[in-house]
Parts: structure tokens; sequence; C-alpha cells
């Protein structure tokens, strides 16, 4: 009987394991392709070629790149902190990771259906800062803790629209389990929170201006919470040479990467989950089943980042003001008042 236990544990242990590994494989064939992507996109936007020369039309150079990274030096500054230095990067991609385990991928897989899945990714992602800040700090270098100090400002400051462009969707689902939120979306595109959700026909119309600007606002506070352009202000090149990863390199050097990347899709997915129907179909019925599932929600994810990528080849990097204004003065009040409109609407 002991035998029999010690083998079910196993057995158990071994799903856990699985079912953890799937968003790691999922995040590394991701970044491959997204890095391609992004340099693809920044060309055409900027009418040049990008790589051409590793494989057909470049494909192959993401992986050359990886190769570049696994062989160089991993180097750590005389005066830094090593402890700190060296476990920087794994707390910055562990925050990350930590979050995908909410995310409703398909119907048939979700890495923990739990209630607070919301606040448990939120929390998760706030991990980012605190490894953000440790590097900074412990590579005793002037650049990268300018960087770190302006990471954590703005993280903190964009975290508070964040917040509140979520807590209309919840208001409107009733949820904060995400896989929740998504079955409540099921029925095809009218039924997305982003077009008023399944409410009523003249509740719809009249919380439908808020969803729209609430969905609009999120996009613009998750860009500010990855920290790309033209919310960039932690890595500024123009200004801090690398930002608060300055004095890193080899792979250390690429966890922040993969932890950046990683965090554009994590961003995108909450908002697919909360305003774009998840993984639910556009069509309704039609299309559906576990791998259509997971088709539509990759999809819409990659359309964010997309977007995201667009949006960094396109506009300029914002001074440390405006970046602060727009969090405090422009995004948060706009919430504020679509809060008390959702809720007025929802209650009368």
């Amino acid at each position: 009987m002991e035998l029999l236990q010690h083998i079910g544990l196993e057995q158990n242990l071994l799903t856990i394991v699985l079912v953890s590994a799937l968003p790691l494989v999922f995040i590394l064939l991701y970044a491959l392709v997204t890095l391609y992507l992004e340099m693809k996109v920044s060309a055409h936007i900027q009418d040049r070629l990008a790589y051409m020369r590793t494989g057909w039309h470049g494909v192959l150079q993401p992986f050359a790149d990886i190769l570049k990274l696994l062989q160089k030096e991993d180097t750590v500054p005389a005066a830094a902190d090593r402890f700190l230095f060296k476990l920087a990067p794994f707390v910055v991609f562990a925050g990350t990771y930590a979050g995908f385990a909410a995310i409703p991928f398909s119907s048939a897989y979700i890495g923990s259906n739990i209630n607070l899945g919301v606040f448990f990714i939120i929390a998760a992602s706030s991990l980012v800062v605190i490894g953000i800040l440790m590097g900074g700090w412990a590579s005793n270098n002037k650049w990268s803790i300018f960087g770190a100090i302006r990471s954590a400002a703005q993280m903190v400051s964009y975290e508070i629209p964040t917040a509140l462009a979520i807590l209309i969707a919840v208001m409107i689902t009733g949820s904060l389990n995400l896989q929740e939120v998504t079955q409540y979306q099921s029925g095809g595109i009218q039924n997305w929170v982003v077009f008023g959700g399944s409410l009523p026909l003249t509740q719809k119309l009249l919380i439908l201006p808020f969803t729209l600007l609430t969905f609009f606002i999120l996009f613009i506070a998750s860009i500010a919470e990855v920290n790309r352009t033209p919310f960039d202000l932690p890595e500024a090149e123009s200004e801090l040479v690398q930002g608060f990863n300055t004095e890193y390199s080899g792979m250390r050097f690429a966890m922040f990467y993969l932890a950046e990347y990683a965090n554009m899709f994590l961003v995108s997915a909450v908002a697919v989950s909360l305003f774009l129907g998840g993984w639910s179909s556009p069509f309704g019925e039609a299309l559906s089943g576990p791998l259509w599932d997971l088709f539509w929600f990759v999809a819409k994810g990659m359309f964010l980042v997309f977007v995201q990528i667009w949006i960094r080849w396109t506009l300029p990097r914002l001074r440390v003001d405006q970046l602060m204004y727009t969090s405090w003065k422009v995004l948060t009040p706009f919430l504020f008042l679509c809060v008390f409109a959702v809720g007025l609407i929802l209650v009368l």
C-alpha cells in the first residue's frame, strides 16, 4: 500500500513538473519568433532589410544570437555585490514566469485555476520591480542605479491605472478567475468585454464607450509596465548606456531580455483574457475546441505584441516628467471616471 502511494506521489509530482514546464517551452519558442518579428517589423517600418544572411531571410539569426550569448564571458564588476548581482536576473524572470501560472491558454489548459487569478498576476509581476532594483543597485554603476530607480517609479506609477482598468473588467464579469472571465465572454465577438460584455442591449450601449476607453488605457499602461518605447526610460540607451542591465553580459543579460519579451506577452494575455474574449472564438461556437482555443488566444496575444513592436519603432521616447504626467494626470483620472460610470450603469 505504501509502495502504491509512493508511486502515485511520484506520478503526481511528474505531472506537476510537466504542466509547469509547458509555459517555459512556450516562452522560449515565442521569444525566438518575436525577436525575429521585431527586427523584421522595424526594418520594414524604416524601409530596410534587417536579417538576411543567416538562413532564408535570416530566420536562423535568433538561434545565432542565443549561441553567441551562451559563449560570452559572464563578467561581474569588481565593486559589485556579487550575490545580488547574480540573483537579480533570476528574480526578474521568476516574477514574469510566475504570472503565466494563472493565464488560461485554452479551455483545456490553465496552470493554476485559482479564484484570484488576476490578483495573483499583479502580485507576482511586482517581483520584477524588485529584481530590476536589485540588479541596478548591485552593479555599483551610476547608469544602472539611475535606470533601476526610473523603472521602480515608472512601474509603481503605471500599476495604478493597470489595476483600475482590471477592476472595470472584474466589475462587468463578476470574477477574478480568468477562466470564468473568458467563459463569460463566449458566444462571439459581440460578448467581449471591450464591446460591453454579455449585458442587456441598453446597458451594453451605455457602457461601450467606457469599456473601449478602458481597454485603450490598459494597453498604454501595459506598455509602460514592460518598459517599452515610448516608455523605455529605464533602458534609455541615448541617456543611460543600457540602464539597469549595463553591467550584465552573457546569459544573465539574456535572462533580462527573455523576461522583457515574456512580459510583453503576459500583459497582452491579461488584456486578451479580460477584454478580448480570451481563448473564445470571435465566431461563437464555430471554430472552437481545445486546439482552436489555443490558436485564438495566442493569435490575439501576438497581435497585441505586434502593436507594441509597431509603437516602439514609430514613437519617440517621453521625458521623465511627461511619463509621470501621463500616468497621474491623464490615465488615472480618466479611469476613475470610467469606474464611476460603469458602476453607475451596472447598478441602475
